[in-house]
């Protein structure tokens, strides 16, 4: 029993280290995602490389990491979480060493809805404070020959931004948007855990317990298995994404819809954009998770919980 818990204890190491290395490597191309997904009405953004141009020189370098500081606090219990839960799923479903297809999937379904609880949380704070730049450089595109430009507003904090939801709307506020995040998680964590370890699993002559995805690859075979993986989930399951944005994203720019729900949310989308819409950001999301869950899975499987456990006396 005490082999257990320090085996688990050891993999939410593992996934919060996983995390905040893969996080601190993409995060720029995440806000452009953002501000792509977000953009309805005057074109601010013509791409990724204009949108991270664009930033760069209005906000400056750090400006291409606003809400970073967010994501970094608590990606660590998030990514924890969702790599450990797939793990502690997996031995549990898996028998003589064998675990079928089905059972992956639900392992992968199992770890989605766990991360929620943070991940919904953790993007609400950090949608705004990445959309941010986006409505302020809103302002300053002509919408007709008598809109003059607006200065831009004071720039919100993660702790003002909380601290007004928590008074206004109670701790609801920091959970709107939870259904279409489990509805975009879990079927990404059912793709991309199975995926991921068949992936992992090639070309190894001893594939021991098929359900013990800690069993060990090289660096760079996890890596690309984890980049592989996550880049056909990630497309998978972006028009869930631009949803659950849309539907988190507090402050409209000009011209921009505002949602009531889900259903709402997706018809307003179809009939004033069209089906393209559902797409948006698609190459920028596969830019970000593949590379984020290739480095965290690679970094996932060096074993440093266990390194750092076996510090302790």
């Amino acid at each position: 029993m005490a082999e257990q818990k320090v085996s688990l204890v050891a993999k939410l190491i593992n996934g919060g280290v996983a995390g905040l290395v893969g996080v601190t490597c993409v995060f720029p191309i995440d806000l452009a995602k953002t501000r792509l997904q977000n953009q309805q009405g005057p074109k601010v953004y013509s791409g990724l490389l204009d949108c991270l141009t664009k930033t760069i020189r209005a906000e400056g370098y750090f400006g291409i990491y606003r809400g970073a500081a967010v994501n970094l606090t608590l990606v660590t219990p998030e990514k924890a979480i969702k790599l450990a839960a797939n793990d502690v799923f997996r031995q549990k479903l898996s028998k003589d060493g064998n675990l079928p297809l089905w059972a992956e999937i639900l392992a992968g379904c199992g770890a989605g809805t766990c991360q929620v609880v943070v991940t919904t949380p953790m993007e609400m704070l950090k949608i705004q404070l990445q959309d941010a730049g986006r409505l302020a450089a809103q302002k300053t595109v002509p919408t007709g020959p008598s809109v003059a430009a607006q200065p831009p507003p004071p720039r919100p904090s993660a702790t003002n931004i909380a601290l007004d939801l928590l008074r206004t709307r109670g701790l609801i506020g920091l959970y709107r948007g939870a259904g279409a995040t489990l509805l975009r998680d879990v079927p990404f964590s059912m793709i991309y855990f199975p995926l991921f370890a068949n992936l992992n699993s090639l070309g190894r002559r001893k594939q021991g317990c098929h359900g013990d995805v800690q069993e060990r690859a090289p660096f760079l075979q996890s890596f690309v298995a984890g980049c592989a993986a996550g880049s056909v989930a990630a497309v998978a399951v972006t028009p869930l994404d631009v949803i659950k944005t849309r539907l988190q994203t507090l402050k409209k720019g000009i011209g921009e819809d505002s949602y009531q729900g889900l259903m709402d949310c997706t018809r307003r989308i179809w009939s004033r954009e069209g089906p393209s819409a559902f797409l948006k950001g698609a190459t920028c999301r596969a830019l970000v998770i593949a590379p984020l869950f290739g480095i965290a899975q690679g970094i996932y499987f060096l074993g440093v919980g266990e390194r750092v456990l076996g510090l302790l006396p």
